[in-house]
C-alpha cells in the first residue's frame, strides 16, 4: 500500500495549503472592510461595534494559522515519521507481557490522548485567557479552568475507557463482521448519551435553573403548543460564569428532551426576540433536520468502521502510516489510532457539502421561524447575537461557503425579510 503513503501526504499537504489560503483570504477580507460598516447593516450596527467584530475575526485567524501548521507537524509526527509506532513500542514491550492485550491497548489509547490534550494546552489557554479575554468574552478564573479541566478528564475517563475496551473486545472476539457489532455498541452508545448527557453530564459543569419569567415562559410554551412541540422542561443555563457568549438549545433524545436558555442570552434580547430563537430551534425539529443528522452519522459510522474492517487486515495499512504491525500482540488500537488520524485529512475535501447542507437547514429552520413568530424579531435577535459574539458582517464569500454551517449574516438577514414578506402575504384578510 505504498501508493497510501503518497496518498495520505498530499492530502495533508494540499488541504493544508487549502487551509492557509482560505484563512488568509478571511484575514484580507475581513481587513479590507473594516473601516466601513456594509450598508445593509448601517442603522443597526455601529462602527467601532463592526471594527470590533474584524478584529477578534483577525485575532483568531492569526492564532489559526499557526495550530493549523502545528497540527499537521504532529500528525506527520504521530504517522509517517513514526510517533505511534514508537509509543506502541514502548507500551507494548513494558504492558503486554504481564497485563495482556487490552491493558496495553487501552494505555496505548490513553497515552495518545494524553499526549494529544497536552499539545493542544497552549493553544486552548491563549485563545480562552488571551483572546476571549481582551475582547471581553472570558469570565473563566484559571481554579474554574483546572476544575473543568479535571472533571473533563474524569468523565472521559469513566466514559472513554470502558467504550474503548467494549470496542475493543468486540474487534478481537467477533470475527470477521466486527465492524458490524462495533458499529450497532456505537450507536446505541450515542442514544444514551442523548439521555443522559442533560440530566446526568451537563449539571456537573453547569447549573440549570427553571425559567422564573412567567410572562417569558407562558410565551413560550404558547409556541411550542402551537408547533406541537414538548420537552420536559424549561431551564435557564449560567452560561455567563464562563463566556459573555450567548445561546439556546434544545438536548436530549425523546421524552428527556429539554430547552436550554442561556443567561446572557435572557439578559441581551427581549420576550419576542427569544421566543423568535426558540422558534428557529422548533423548525430544526419540525424539518426532522434532527433525525436527518442522526441518520447521516448513523451511516457514516457504519461505512467508515465497515472501511476500518477492511484496512485492519492490511499489513500495508500499518506500514503505509509509519507503523510496524506487531505478529504477537494485537493490533486493534493502533488500527483505531491510524484510521481516526487519517480520516478527517480525506474528508477535509467534502466537508464543504456538510457546511452547505447545514446553511440550508439553517434558511429552513428561519423560514419555519417567521411563521410561527415574528421575522422581525428574529431579524433584531440575529443582529444583537452577532455584535455581542463579535462575528464579523464581511465574511470572504468563499471562505464563508466552505466553512460555515450558518447563513452569511447578510444572507440570512435578506432571505428572513423575503419569508417574512411571504407570511405577511399569506394571512388571510379581513373585509369589515
Amino acid at each position: 500500500m505504498q501508493s497510501l503513503t503518497l496518498a495520505f501526504a498530499a492530502a495533508l499537504l494540499t488541504s493544508l495549503l487549502v487551509k492557509f489560503w482560505l484563512a488568509s483570504r478571511q484575514m484580507r477580507h475581513v481587513a479590507a472592510h473594516r473601516d466601513r460598516v456594509p450598508p445593509a447593516f448601517a442603522h443597526t450596527i455601529t462602527l467601532p461595534a463592526h471594527q470590533r467584530a474584524a478584529d477578534y475575526t483577525l485575532a483568531k485567524g492569526r492564532v489559526g494559522l499557526l495550530s493549523m501548521a502545528l497540527s499537521a507537524a504532529v500528525l506527520l509526527g504521530w504517522t509517517l515519521l513514526g510517533g505511534i509506532d514508537m509509543l506502541n513500542i514502548v507500551l507494548r514491550d513494558a504492558l503486554q507481557p504481564r497485563f495482556g492485550d487490552m491493558a496495553y491497548q487501552l494505555a496505548l489509547l490513553a497515552c495518545f490522548a494524553l499526549i494529544g490534550g497536552i499539545l493542544d494546552l497552549p493553544f486552548e489557554l491563549y485563545s480562552t485567557f488571551r483572546i476571549e479575554q481582551r475582547f471581553g468574552f472570558n469570565r473563566m478564573t484559571w481554579r474554574l479552568y483546572v476544575a473543568d479541566t479535571l472533571k473533563g478528564a474524569l468523565v472521559g475517563t469513566l466514559i472513554g475507557l470502558p467504550i474503548a475496551a467494549l470496542m475493543l473486545w468486540i474487534m478481537g472476539a467477533t470475527g470477521g463482521l466486527w465492524w458490524l457489532w462495533a458499529w450497532g455498541a456505537w450507536m446505541c452508545f450515542n442514544l444514551l448519551i442523548l439521555v443522559f448527557y442533560p440530566t446526568v453530564i451537563a449539571p456537573l459543569f453547569n447549573k440549570f435553573e427553571p425559567l422564573a419569567d412567567e410572562s417569558l415562559k407562558a410565551r413560550v410554551q404558547s409556541l411550542m403548543q402551537r408547533c406541537g412541540f414538548a420537552a420536559k422542561g424549561l431551564f435557564v443555563m449560567d452560561g455567563s460564569k464562563r463566556s459573555a457568549h450567548a445561546n439556546a438549545y434544545f438536548t436530549g433524545f425523546g421524552s428527556a428532551k429539554r430547552v436550554v436558555f442561556f443567561d446572557t442570552l435572557l439578559s441581551k434580547l427581549t420576550g419576542g426576540e427569544v421566543e423568535a430563537v426558540l422558534a428557529h430551534e422548533l423548525g430544526h425539529f419540525k424539518h426532522r433536520h434532527v433525525l436527518k443528522r442522526i441518520a447521516s452519522m448513523f451511516a457514516i459510522s457504519l461505512a467508515g468502521l465497515a472501511l476500518l474492517g477492511w484496512l485492519s487486515t492490511q499489513p500495508g495499512f500499518y506500514t503505509s502510516l509509519g507503523v510496524r504491525p506487531s505478529i504477537s500482540a494485537a493490533n486493534n488500537a493502533v488500527a483505531l489510532l491510524l484510521f481516526l488520524l487519517v480520516t478527517p485529512v480525506f474528508g477535509f475535501f467534502v466537508s464543504p457539502l456538510f457546511a452547505m447542507l447545514s446553511r440550508k437547514h439553517e434558511f429552513e429552520a428561519d423560514a419555519y421561524a417567521c411563521a410561527q413568530s415574528s421575522g422581525t424579531d428574529l431579524a433584531a435577535a440575529l443582529l444583537k447575537l452577532h455584535e455581542d459574539n463579535a462575528s464579523t458582517l464581511t465574511p470572504d464569500p468563499l471562505y464563508a461557503g466552505f466553512y460555515y454551517s450558518h447563513p452569511p449574516a447578510s444572507e440570512r438577514l435578506a432571505a428572513l425579510m423575503r419569508a417574512s414578506a411571504r407570511t405577511v402575504a399569506a394571512q388571510p384578510v379581513h373585509l369589515t
